[in-house]
């Protein structure tokens, strides 16, 4: 007779809830696993067998008897260790060495040879399925249980040890395995001590207040200037102004960094800062592989992509962002599956005037042919520059300022507190509307109409700078999302001749 343990699986960031079926009938030893297995999957008999036998149990190789495991549904590929503990249960209940009740729980984890149960990926994302199923106890890893523990509704008991699983399991035994509590996140502990505070960097006030809107409005910058300027310092503090996280995001994030097997804590406890060398490969950026699994684009979802020497990135690569950015999700087909993973981010892009970076230099002179500055230039698409909504010029800064001791500027904090006002705004503004924007650079046309009304007097002044500026149907309601993001820092209801002025000094010219 079949027996049928419950596990689990993650296909791009999709769990699926995998029945484990075990059959024994007489006949020479033979161990099988059917269902679509990858290697991984295949080489667990072996590493099932010797769990088996060093938790005290009787192994399958010990026995004359054909074990056949199945794993439904049979269609989808099977991949990874995750499914070790389930088959050795399921296995040991087929056996009659063990009795319990399966319905209603699920088995993640993988068997070490000696019964330990090591911690896996993805294991938020299939805990969220499982849940939605309507499973009621789920046993995973213990270095898994306060990841797992984030979902609320559902049992998770963290287990060390086949043994351990086993003595909870079999009532005969007197043991239970104790219930994780839920993971609570004090959302004041979440933002560590900032490596960089914007009040470091001496003068960029300029910049500083474009990256200040792009905080308020989730909009997509490009600094461009000489190097050594300070275009990566202000890149890397931009991260201290964003506001933070909410209980959703945390939940969002870690399940994406989780399934990519990134995941250094128990959860993301600030926004995702990602930073690939201009020489990251397409897949290493857009995701993908053979089991497909989230790159960079991804990995920043509700964070920061920052590109240091953006021309310097294969041509492909920067072409890859026009999906994100316009419609902040990324789509990967391939020959076998087409998944879409989620990508909202705030790209912040960096370059230098020219390849020598000296183009405006005022104390070295530009090496560099008309010829090489045209291709330098070239290699960033019309369509990509299009969807940049802040162009910051971050020039030298006298040598004089660097000496100072006194700090620059504002520190991260104020401008941060300015930056969460204007998201409460935001937020306030559509959230009654049943839509799913949280900021102003979410919003489409038809948005616009509703959230983003001009005055005639505006309307006139935004119309005579795009025909004096050439912008394209993009690059102008990219402008009324910038404005209405300055009108919000303001505290204005409405888009004022002041706040589209500004809005358009950020175009380049």
């Amino acid at each position: 007779m079949a027996v049928k343990v419950y596990s689990s699986q993650v296909v791009g960031l999709r769990a699926n809830i995998v029945e484990v079926e075990v059959d024994l009938s007489q006949g020479l030893h033979s161990f099988s696993v059917v269902g679509l297995p990858d290697k991984a999957v295949e080489e667990s008999k072996d590493r099932i067998s010797a769990a088996i036998k060093n938790s005290g149990f009787i192994s399958p190789q010990k026995k004359n008897q054909r074990v056949t495991i199945s794993l439904a549904p049979a269609d989808l590929k099977k991949e990874g260790p995750v499914f070790d503990l389930a088959i050795a249960l399921a296995y040991l209940l087929a056996s009659k060495q063990i009795s319990f009740e399966v319905e209603e729980k699920v088995f993640l984890g993988e068997l070490a040879l000696n019964g330990k149960i090591r911690p896996i990926k993805g294991t938020l994302a299939l805990i969220k399925h499982a849940q939605k199923k309507g499973f009621k106890e789920i046993f995973v890893p213990r270095e898994n249980t306060k990841e797992a523990a984030l979902i609320r509704g559902v049992k998770i008991f963290g287990c060390a040890s086949l043994s351990e699983v086993v003595s909870h399991l079999n009532k005969k035994e007197d043991f239970s395995l104790e219930e994780q509590p839920e993971t609570e996140i004090s959302f004041n502990e979440l933002i560590d001590e900032i490596s960089f505070d914007l009040s470091d960097i001496k003068g960029q006030e300029s910049a500083k207040r474009g990256l200040e809107i792009a905080a308020a409005g989730g909009h997509n910058v490009l600094m461009v200037g000489p190097a050594g300027t300070g275009k990566t310092m202000l890149a890397k503090a931009f991260s201290a102004i964003l506001p933070p996280f909410s209980f959703e995001e945390v939940l969002e994030t870690t399940l994406i960094h989780s399934v990519a097997g990134v995941l250094q804590e128990d959860f993301l406890s600030e926004r995702p800062f990602r930073s690939p060398h201009h020489t990251s490969s397409y897949v290493a950026l857009v995701g993908g592989g053979t089991y497909p699994r989230p790159g960079e684009i991804t990995l920043s979802h509700r964070g920061v992509l920052f590109l240091d020497e953006f021309p310097e990135f294969e041509r492909r690569v920067i072409e890859a962002l026009r999906q994100p950015l316009e419609d902040g999700v990324i789509n990967i087909s391939r020959a076998k599956e087409s998944l879409t993973f989620p990508a909202r981010f705030i790209l912040i892009c960096a370059m230098n005037p020219c390849p020598c970076g000296n183009l405006n230099s005022k104390t070295k002179p530009c090496v560099c042919s008309q010829g090489s500055l045209m291709r330098y230039t070239k290699k960033v698409s019309g369509p990509i520059l299009d969807r940049i909504d802040l162009w910051l010029e971050v020039p030298q800064v006298e040598h004089e300022k660097l000496s100072e001791e006194k700090t620059s500027g504002e520190s991260s904090k104020k401008i941060q507190e300015r930056v969460i006002r204007a998201r409460e705004i935001q937020k306030k503004r559509f959230g009654g509307h049943n839509k799913k924007i949280f900021t102003n650079s979410e919003m489409g046309v038809r948005d616009l109409k509703q959230f983003a009304l001009l005055s005639e007097n505006v309307k006139n002044i935004l119309n005579q700078a795009a025909k004096h500026l050439d912008l394209s149907g993009r690059a102008y309601h990219r402008v009324i999302k910038l404005g209405r993001t300055i009108a919000d820092l303001e505290g204005a209801e409405e888009i004022k001749e002041p706040h589209i002025l500004e809005a358009l000094q950020y175009r380049p010219k």
